[in-house]
């Protein structure tokens, strides 16, 4: 029996690939009521993905009728489901089922589950496709809980809270914000955008699919395969200016100072927006309204920090109070936090957040020293600031379902890397983080808490694909039983 922990991308892909190769005795935990994982959940005004459709889509069950180049979310939620229903994974999910703990029984080799009904489930193998943006990250701003009006994040958005005609305060200027704050501007009294850093935005070359290039999809789906290649490539270009040449970064560089120029007017607020960090050191963001939004006579771009908020609106450091009537949080996730709050216990009672008291790690993002038979999808190091975490979810799946094949053929053994292993590629891996332009003195979510990058994957992905071909079994230990 194998437990998947997640029904979004990983979890999916993993279940889909298991039924492609016969195997069907697996179960999904999912604490949500449906499929979609980010998918689902963040369905703010404007949700969309900064990836190509057709490369934001598994390569093994391509859609040839997405309607943009850069899929919405619901389109993007539809094609998930679309996935579960083909390949009948419905049957596997237990929807509204948190897995609060996972705890390792040695002498069973089998992973006993403590879900949130308080009832348990054991399987040999568990699988982590819980995703690294799924949990929302709120600021402790003094007073944030006195404030009388809505507030919200972004990722659990109020649909039912009536913005248009109000005074709305938004923190943060992540890759969520920059999509929902032009559509609140429109329709909002007033808008004041409080912001720590600004972040480098530049066009996204985005508009619908012409009939004409639909049918050919469908018709031909060879071409639709080269258009992936095509965009894969594109994006995996932009690799050397985040690590040996930064000096590739110019030309975007460029592109956005033409942007914020063409669409902010006034000294003052282009002043404001102009980042003081190298440009890939934190997230490079598309957006063709953003800048449009922000020159709107109804909007303020506040740079003052945030002193405390109060039941009518926010105070800011220079002792001013500005009134609103809602507050939404657009400040993204804790990435670096995996697996949390699951309390995952593995051989001779080690606690993971223990082991990764240094920074989170494991042997290619995947395998833990110290927890056979675990295994993780998204799982540290393996973000990417330059192509499709699709690609990387397909390496990471393909891997596992090859350690499931191998585990098949001997019952009651166990996979566990060698400690040696792990730590001599999460060396190798910091080392090569140290010389991106990720290393070059910003802040970003790509870094824990101890100042660690434990997020990104520090090379090309077509690298990792090939590190991931298949388990060898020299970097684990003796399969027992």
């Amino acid at each position: 029996m194998i437990a998947i922990v997640g029904a979004g991308f990983g979890g999916l892909g993993m279940a889909l690939q298991l039924v492609r190769a016969g195997i069907r005795d697996f179960t999904i935990f999912e604490r949500g009521s449906d499929v979609g994982g980010t998918w689902r959940e963040n369905t703010y005004p404007g949700a969309a993905c900064d990836i190509p459709s057709h490369l934001y889509s598994f390569s093994f069950e391509p859609k040839a009728d997405w309607t943009r180049t850069y899929s919405a979310q619901d389109e993007i939620l539809d094609y998930l489901r679309d996935c579960a229903a083909k390949y009948g994974l419905r049957d596997h999910i237990r929807f509204g089922t948190e897995v609060r703990s996972a705890t390792y029984d040695e002498a069973a080799s089998l992973w006993e589950l403590g879900l949130g009904d308080g009832s348990t489930f054991r399987a040999r193998v568990m699988i982590s496709a819980c995703g690294q943006l799924n949990r929302p990250a709120i600021p402790a701003i003094a007073g944030r809980d006195s404030f009388a009006g809505t507030a919200f994040h972004s990722a659990q958005w109020r649909h039912d809270a009536e913005l248009e005609g109000k005074r709305i305060a938004v923190i943060g200027t992540g890759a969520s914000a920059i999509q929902f704050v032009p559509q609140l501007a429109q329709s909002a009294a007033s808008l004041a955008l409080f912001q720590r850093s600004a972040p480098y935005v530049i066009p996204k070359p985005d508009r619908p699919y012409a009939r004409a290039a639909l049918r050919l999809f469908r018709r031909f789906p060879f071409v639709q395969r080269l258009n992936r290649i095509f965009k894969y490539l594109a994006q995996e270009s932009n690799f050397a200016a985040f690590s040996f040449a930064q000096v590739l970064i110019a030309l975007p560089r460029r592109t956005f100072l033409r942007q914020l120029e063409a669409h902010i007017a006034d000294p003052e607020l282009r002043r404001k927006l102009m980042p003081d960090y190298v440009m890939g050191c934190k997230r490079i963001l598309l957006a063709n309204d953003y800048y449009p939004a922000l020159a709107r006579p109804n909007v303020e771009v506040v740079t003052e920090s945030i002193e405390r908020v109060t039941p009518t609106g926010i105070i800011t450091e220079d002792g001013r109070e500005r009134p609103f009537d809602a507050i939404v949080y657009g400040t993204g996730f804790t990435a670096s936090e995996f697996l949390a709050p699951m309390r995952v216990t593995g051989r001779n009672g080690l606690d993971l957040q223990t082991a990764w008291k240094g920074g989170a790690h494991a042997y290619l993002g995947i395998a833990v020293a110290g927890f056979p038979n675990l295994f993780l999808l998204y799982g540290p190091n393996t973000n990417l600031g330059h192509n499709s975490i699709i690609y990387m979810l397909e390496a990471q799946i393909r891997y596992v379902l090859d350690a499931v094949e191998k585990l098949s053929e001997r019952p009651g053994a166990r996979l566990e890397v060698k400690a040696e292993r792990e730590t001599r590629f999460n060396d190798g891996l910091q080392q090569r983080l140290a010389k991106t332009v990720w290393a070059s003195g910003c802040g970003s979510w790509y870094f824990d808490r101890s100042g660690k990058n434990t997020v990104n994957w520090p090379d090309f992905t077509f690298v990792y694909r090939a590190r991931t071909r298949a388990v060898d079994l020299d970097d684990y230990l003796p399969l027992h039983a």
